[in-house]
């Protein structure tokens, strides 16, 4: 009995296992659909946040002076008439006032006079137009110089906008003549992002070239831009080719000048029929694709174009609306049974 019972046993261990050998193994798959949408080649370039140079301002002085108090630092927020640097007008500059104000003291005085001598006839029309002309430009030359503020022993520099101080050439107790640019006011919210470009990669963009600037200290910072201007030369400092793209005013809060940048350039850009890129496969025959007919793997070779970080396009190998396998085709073999998960 004991024997038999085994022997019952043992076949029916073989039939078991026979049936199993029998049944095709199958792959578990999941699918997505072939769409049609936007897609670009992306060039990955780097660069930081600087003022927009259409934005910066100099300030010079009107007229010598020395520096007696500087009230800012280069990066400092400043606000519009905030005093910037405070100034004495050298013994010079407020001579040549005083004699501007004696020279149109004496043309007051000689109008005067010719128009008493024109009363006696003394004097001619002639003479007393002349005397009123020298007023004039006496008048003139007094009024330029008091808004040059050569008539103050000590004067104020005030700030002509709201900005960031980008620049600072000046320090206590420098002596400096009418004209010098002593800082450079930016306005905080004009910004661009200088982007570096390999210069075999100039050919590819122009103006307009859609951008997507990431901060590098700011996480999850995101903005969109085109390029405004591409430069014609080689940046000495970085030895690559500096490409300009505005920051959006309303995204430049959290930014700080002369911070770290990353962009996407995007290339080409136009729409396309695009698969998940998991979905598309290689090998020595080139690319291919696996869709399910009947309830098995069916191999398609694809022609692709443009690849993103998710999708890649279709040139030509399917149809629009048709589905792929995106998970288990490394699996597959042309013709294996599969089996859907979620």
């Amino acid at each position: 009995m004991m024997k038999q019972a085994m022997i019952v046993c043992a076949l029916v261990l073989v039939i078991a296992c026979s049936r199993m050998w029998a049944q095709e193994p199958s792959v578990l798959i999941r699918q997505a659909k072939v769409v049609q949408q936007p897609i670009s080649e992306t060039l990955t370039v780097y660069g930081q946040v600087q003022a927009d140079p259409d934005s910066v301002q100099a300030i010079s002085l009107l007229h010598d002076a020395l520096i007696t108090r500087v009230a800012v630092r280069p990066g400092q927020r400043v606000e519009r008439g905030e005093t910037l640097l405070e100034l004495a007008t050298s013994p010079g500059a407020h001579m040549e006032y005083l004699k501007a104000r004696g020279a149109m003291d004496y043309a007051q005085r000689e109008l005067a006079r010719q128009q008493r001598l024109l009363k006696e006839q003394l004097a001619t029309n002639s003479q007393v137009e002349a005397a009123s002309n020298a007023l004039q430009d006496a008048e003139a030359s007094l009024q330029a110089l008091e808004a040059q503020g050569q008539n103050k022993a000590t004067d104020k520099m005030s700030a002509p906008t709201a900005g960031i101080i980008t620049q600072l050439r000046a320090k206590q107790g420098d002596r400096l003549q009418a004209g010098v640019a002593v800082l450079e006011i930016a306005i905080g919210n004009r910004l661009v992002a200088i982007l570096g470009v390999e210069p075999e990669d100039i050919r590819l963009l122009g103006p307009g070239t859609p951008v997507k600037i990431r901060s590098v200290f700011v996480p999850d910072y995101e903005a969109d831009s085109q390029l405004r201007e591409i430069h014609a030369m080689i940046n000495p400092a970085t030895h690559l080719v500096d490409a300009l793209a505005p920051i959006p005013a309303d995204q430049t809060d959290q930014l700080v000048l002369g911070s770290s940048l990353s962009a996407d350039i995007q290339l080409n850009a136009h729409t396309g029929m695009t698969v998940p890129r998991s979905a598309v496969l290689q090998d020595e025959q080139g690319a291919y694709v696996f869709r399910i007919i009947g309830g098995k793997g069916q191999r398609m070779a694809v022609t692709t174009g443009l690849e993103s970080d998710q999708w890649i396009e279709i040139t030509s190998g399917l149809r629009l609306d048709e589905a792929v396998v995106t998970v288990g085709n490394y699996e597959l073999k042309d013709g294996m049974p599969v089996r859907e998960g979620k």
